[in-house]
């Protein structure tokens, strides 16, 4: 009943119900697409080379002759995986360290924040583009790199809050009744983090859609012949003009999935400033 209720919540805002539109049939091809493929992915036909759209071919072929509906649609469960993955491992260690920040205070905060400040003096993408060059290209490799520069933002954002609960009134009567640090942590103060931490979940999705397709387009991400939207869109620029199918559907796959995260996120980011007031 709660999540029912909670769901009408999220539906009455409009961003959020546009951001949902968008999303849900890109969700529904991404988890349901080795049933959705009509050709593999990775088979080529020399004989197919560079089909424009058609009804065989829903969004042609490319120079291999690999059909590019299909391509896109395993391209969709590696670039939403390794954005999912390392936004969970980010969003998680960001929480963890802002909320110690927050509420131990003390050298805990101190060696957090400079730690914060440390990882935010680089230029994310090119540490990023950096450590990708010199590591192993893998989707875990990938995953960790991307989350290693993304847990700043949510470490900030989540220490900031806490400091504003910890002053509670409800907080204060839990620690002089004397009652273990990580219990009152656990109990009276995570729960009430949860609206940014799931707001900055969505938001830093689709972000890392976008730098995760800059790292397979500069050849540093996901490698051929496996498919992810930043591959297909690098092929796309061998010829952008003859081969315009390529390019153009890839990156409006991309454009559009980042618009809806991006929707989701401000909805949800609307409904937490509102029922603060």
């Amino acid at each position: 009943m709660i999540m029912v209720q909670s769901f009408k919540t999220i539906w009455t805002n409009r961003n959020c119900r546009w951001g949902i539109i968008i999303l849900i049939p890109i969700l529904f091809a991404a988890i349901l697409g080795v049933y959705l493929t009509p050709f593999n992915p990775v088979s080529q036909d020399l004989d197919q080379v560079l089909h424009s759209p058609s009804w065989r071919y829903l969004c042609g072929t490319d120079f291999y002759g690999r059909d590019l509906f299909s391509r896109l649609i395993y391209g969709s469960r590696v670039t939403l995986g390794l954005a999912l993955c390392a936004s969970i491992l980010a969003i998680g260690a960001g929480t963890l360290l802002g909320l110690m920040a927050g509420f131990l205070r003390g050298w805990a905060d101190r060696i957090i924040m400079r730690a914060v400040d440390i990882f935010m003096g680089f230029p994310r993408f090119f540490a990023v583009l950096l450590i990708a060059a010199i590591c192993q290209s893998g989707f875990w490799a990938t995953v960790i790199v991307l989350a290693l520069f993304s847990w700043m933002e949510t470490a900030r954002l989540v220490r900031a809050e806490t400091l504003t609960i910890r002053e509670a009134l409800y907080v204060k009567s839990a620690t002089a009744l004397g009652l273990n640090k990580w219990r009152i942590a656990r109990t009276y103060i995570f729960p009430n983090l949860l609206g940014i931490v799931v707001t900055s979940f969505t938001l830093l999705i689709g972000t890392l859609i976008i730098v995760e397709s800059g790292l397979s387009f500069l050849g540093l991400g996901t490698q051929e012949p496996a498919a992810s939207w930043g591959t297909i869109l690098s092929q796309g620029r061998i010829d952008p003009f003859g081969a315009w199918w390529i390019a153009t559907i890839a990156g409006l796959l991309i454009v559009i999935t980042v618009v809806g995260f991006n929707l989701l996120g401000d909805g949800l980011k609307q409904l937490q400033d509102e029922s603060k007031l």
